[in-house]
Order: C-alpha cells, then structure tokens, then sequence
C-alpha cells in the first residue's frame, strides 16, 4: 500500500468521523479502542490489538506477525440520557431532538507495516465524545421566571486522534513503541443559564468584561443563553486542532506472562472558535439577541498512564488485566467560555467543574474454541470523576461500570472480523447547587456500545 494512499484513507476518516459522534464513557475517553479491547473490558496494554494498538500502547505493533495490516471498523453508541427536575418530578430525556446527535458513529481505519525489527503505523480513531440532546421544551429550556423560552439545551464533544506510530523490538522480550498524534475536537453547546444562576456567577467572580454591567440593565433578567451550534451531521459550532502523543513498552516476563505499560500525553488543543449567539431572556423585552464570535479556552483531553499483564493460561485461554490513571484533575477545573459581539463588547464567564482524577480497572478474558472462532469477555470498574455540586445536565458523563463480550471469526489465516458489545450500567448523581442547575437534578445515564472492525494481513 502506497504512502500517498495511507494519506488518503486518513483524510477520510477524519470526514467520517466529523460527521458523526461519539460518546465516551471513561468520562470523555472510549472505554477501549476496536473490537477486541472493548470486547474485554478494555484491556489492552500487554496484548496484541492489531492495527488498533497504537492507541493504547504503539510497541504492540511489534506483536503482530504479518508484515502489513489495515483496520476498518465503525462503533455504534446508543444512550440512554435523562434529567429529572427533583423539585416538580418532571423528566428531561435525550433524544435526536436534531440531526445533530445519536445514534452516534464513530469510524477506525488504521495501516501498519514491518520492516525488520521496526513497524510503522498510521491511523485514524474517534477518541471520544458525549452528545446530549434535550430539545427545547423541558423544564431546562425554562428562565427563572418559569416562562418557556423555546431555547435549546443540548451539546456535542467529538475528538478525533490520528496517530503516526512506531515500535521497535529490541530483543526476543523487548520491545517499545511512541506515536505523536494529530487531534481535532469540536463542540456545539446549547446552554441556558437562568438568573439566579448568572448572579451566583457573578458573585463568585466567575463572569467578567465589558457586557457585564450591560445585563444589569436588561428589564427583568430571567437568565441569559449561549447556542454554539451547527445542527447538521458534520460541523460543530467551534473547533481547533493540535496534538498529542503516547509512547509504551512491552515485555515478555516469562513464556506465558507479558507486561505492558504506556503512556498518553495531555493534548495541546488550541481554542475553539466559531459564531455564537448569546440571547439576554428579559421578562419585559423578551428576547434580546446578539450574535459575536465565541472561544471555549484551553479545553484538553486528559494524560493517562497504564500498566497491565496478559497471562496465558493454556494455549488457547488468555487472562488480562490493566490499572489506569487519568489525570482528569488537571485539565477540567473549568470550562472557560470568552464571547466577543459584533458590535462590540465581550463577555467572559467560568462554569466551575472540579473534575477528580480517575482510576481504572480492567478485566478480560480470551479463549479460542476452533481456529475460525475465538470468544471474548470483559469487565470495567472507574471511579467517579465527576462532582455532584458542579454536574451539567449537558455533560453527564457518568457511568463508571461496564461489562462487555465479543468474537473474532477469522476468514482465512489473513482475513477476520472483529466484534464487541458492550453495556454501561445506568448511573445517577444529583445536583442541588448553584450555579450549574437552577433547579434541583437528577442525572441519570447508561448506554449500550457495539464495534464492529475487519482486519486483513497481507
């Protein structure tokens, strides 16, 4: 396969996958990348993934024994979303309010190629994601006043990675591996904030600039809105690019014990800009519109480091397990919001999110029942990296427990398909406090997750 054509298949998969979404449930990270990780929970440090692998550790590509592969696969996500106002009992449900969200479609493509003791790889992965779609009549789309407003409330996150990998095997046991990736990610965000919401803002010096004292001349404020959003099945309201990049390293301990670790590095994303328009609710005037320019600032994915074991326990039964940190903590303190209008004026307002760093575990297990069929079967367990007092009904990225199964069924020695489903058990966390709910909420999320990839050798 040609350079120019491994080119080509990357471009395409970065358009696929900014027509589609993906939502994540490690927080805002897939829970495994391709169908033979997510069939087993998730694991994957110490394991041979294929093409896939230069996502979680790039020194697994000196586990493969061909001398060129190539991935396709897709991921389908269907959620299950909803936001009970706890004070009246009303419920808020997700649903494809738009063209904008769900079900959500994620694509793979990757190649990787031997020379020798070194492979080389290229691909493109969604990374992750959330989507939220709440449409504009619920009790979130209402102002402090309790007047319908008939303004969204929804959002949408895409990243997309597109790693340039290598690995090297230095002895029979040795091998270690770095890749320095491209990254995309866009966002749409309709988000109504309601009066007593933007003076606790305020209060809490959260919200600054020259359109500050301009709202508290607004007739009866009943809340102020931000819609950043596209709706269609491509772009997103603001968007940037920047990097990332991972590097790891595998070890044969013994014939039937290897270890792996890796580690991804924070992402240098610059801001996201695009056209928004921020709508004063007044309960006199109405309606006050203005439209402008808006950046979400220094919005990263998270650093991430792994460590796991693959055992064999026959010939044909593997076990493996892996532990990661996420360092969550670092780069979700705040989501920072600056909106320049176009006839002048900014605004500049810091929604507090405190999010926890995250531990990981992962379980899985293989068994090979013929040479065409091997089964596959995991569990995940994370702790909450979200807070109570700070969650958005928009970003309800909660789930911490799964469970998953899977199959590969190969064709020929050099062609299989790759398969894995997988559940997040439905999750719940309550917010009772300003200045991120209005009302009191129950959140509640869970979601079924099912990746498909084909995989040949030549």
């Amino acid at each position: 396969m040609s350079r120019k054509r491994i080119a080509q298949l990357a471009v395409l998969a970065t358009l696929a996958a900014q027509g589609h979404s993906a939502s994540a449930t490690d927080v805002f990270y897939l829970e495994g990348v391709g169908a033979v990780s997510r069939s087993m929970g998730g694991a994957g440090v110490a394991q041979d993934l294929g093409p896939s692998g230069m996502m979680t550790n790039p020194a697994t590509l000196s586990l493969m024994r061909e001398e060129r592969q190539a991935l396709f696969g897709l991921d389908l996500v269907t959620t299950d979303i909803s936001a009970r106002n706890k004070a009246t009992g009303e419920t808020a449900n997700s649903d494809s309010h738009s063209r904008n969200r769900g079900p959500y479609l994620a694509p793979e493509v990757a190649y990787v190629e031997k020379f020798g003791k070194w492979s080389f790889g290229i691909g493109a992965f969604a990374r992750g994601g959330l989507g939220t779609e709440y449409g504009r009549k619920s009790f979130l789309s209402r102002d402090s006043g309790g007047g319908d407003t008939g303004l969204d409330n929804s959002s949408r996150l895409l990243v997309l990675d597109i790693p340039l990998a290598m690995s090297y095997q230095v002895d029979d046991a040795l091998s270690i591996g770095a890749s320095l990736d491209a990254v995309w990610q866009g966002v749409n965000l309709d988000l109504l904030l309601g009066a007593d919401q933007a003076a606790d803002l305020i209060g809490g010096g959260r919200v600054s600039g020259s359109l500050l004292p301009v709202l508290g001349t607004v007739p009866a404020l009943q809340g102020a809105h931000f819609s950043l959003t596209k709706n269609g099945p491509i772009a997103s309201g603001v968007n940037a690019w920047g990097y990332s990049g991972r590097f790891g390293l595998v070890y044969q301990a013994t014939q039937a014990t290897r270890l792996g670790a890796s580690y991804t590095f924070q992402s240098q994303v610059g801001d996201m800009e695009g056209d928004a328009t921020l709508t004063a609710i007044s309960g006199v005037a109405g309606k006050i519109p203005l439209t402008g320019k808006i950046k979400i600032k220094d919005f990263q994915m998270p650093a991430k480091l792994s460590v796991g074991v693959l055992h064999s326990l026959t010939d044909k039964w593997s076990v493996a397990a892996d532990i990661s940190r996420v360092f969550w903590k670092d780069v979700m303190k705040d989501i920072k919001v600056a909106f320049e209008a176009d006839g002048g004026g900014n605004l500049n307002v810091s929604l507090p999110q405190d999010y926890r760093d995250q531990t990981i575990l992962a379980l899985g297990t293989s068994y090979v029942l013929t040479p065409e069929w091997t089964v596959r079967a995991g569990v995940r367990f994370a702790s909450q990296a979200l807070r109570s007092g700070t969650l958005l009904a928009v970003v309800p990225a909660i789930p911490t427990k799964h469970i998953s199964a899977g199959f590969t069924y190969a064709f020929s020695t050099s062609s299989r398909v790759n398969f894995a489903y997988s559940h997040a058990f439905k999750e719940r966390m309550t917010n009772r406090s300003l200045p991120n709910t209005s009302a009191p909420i129950e959140v509640s999320h869970s979601q079924d997750n099912v990746t498909l990839d084909y995989t040949i050798s030549f």
